[in-house]
């Protein structure tokens, strides 16, 4: 588990293919790796991926054709920066929000506008992701935990303040970019609890209004 604060930002530096996945070997930054050993998980922008050697400096992983298949790894190239975050232990602050490290989908940013000090990025998310994204919700993308401002169709803005931009690879948004995307736990499991084997329908409608006035869970003025 993570908590969508991002430690440091790290590079790729070298690519290999192995068969349908891939091996990639990151440059850790200032991330500290004195108390990480092989066999542990660190979210690379946002994909909790399971550390195979250490290296000066940074260390390799192994990413399969599943998560590349659901992420933005198959655009990385090498020199490009990704977002770095240790797991978290039981004396970790949570100062963002639970985070699996399980990315659901990718979006796309359509829009970036200064706005004083801070930026908005307009973000589309692919459909079957909407209805777990809600205003003032939490949304974690390429592992930074963020707050969603408003949610118009299939698209959510979020405004970025200074340090965030600094300090992250968000700096570096423009219309096109695809980044990862992970819905609140909380709203997948609600789901799962309300909708039971439905959740899993790939077409299914989802909780919608209708479902929740028919058990009593919202009243409707």
């Amino acid at each position: 588990m993570f908590t969508g604060l991002v430690q440091a930002i790290g590079k790729v530096r070298a690519i290999e293919s192995s068969g349908l996945d891939r091996c990639f070997e990151l440059d850790s930054g200032e991330l500290d790796l004195s108390a990480v050993a092989v066999g542990d998980s660190i979210a690379v922008s946002g994909v909790c991926l399971t550390v195979t050697a250490k290296k000066p400096r940074g260390f390799r992983v192994d990413v399969s054709s599943e998560t590349l298949s659901c992420s933005i790894f198959t655009d990385l190239r090498v020199g490009d920066e990704v977002n770095l975050e240790k797991s978290l232990t039981l004396s970790t602050p949570l100062g963002g929000h639970l985070v699996s490290g399980h990315v659901d989908g990718i979006g796309t940013v359509t829009g970036r506008r200064e706005e004083g000090r801070s930026v908005r990025f307009m973000i589309s998310a692919p459909n079957a992701l909407v209805h777990y994204i809600a205003a003032k919700g939490s949304i974690c993308i390429d592992g930074v935990s963020l707050t969603v401002n408003s949610v118009s169709g299939a698209s959510f803005d979020i405004n970025i303040i200074p340090h965030t931009l600094q300090e992250t690879t968000i700096k570096g948004y423009r219309q096109g970019t695809r980044v990862n995307l992970e819905v609140d736990l909380v709203a997948r499991y609600l789901e799962r609890l309300l909708l039971g084997d439905r959740a899993a329908e790939p077409d299914g409608p989802g909780i919608t209004k209708e479902f929740l006035e028919k058990h009593g869970l919202i009243k409707t003025i």
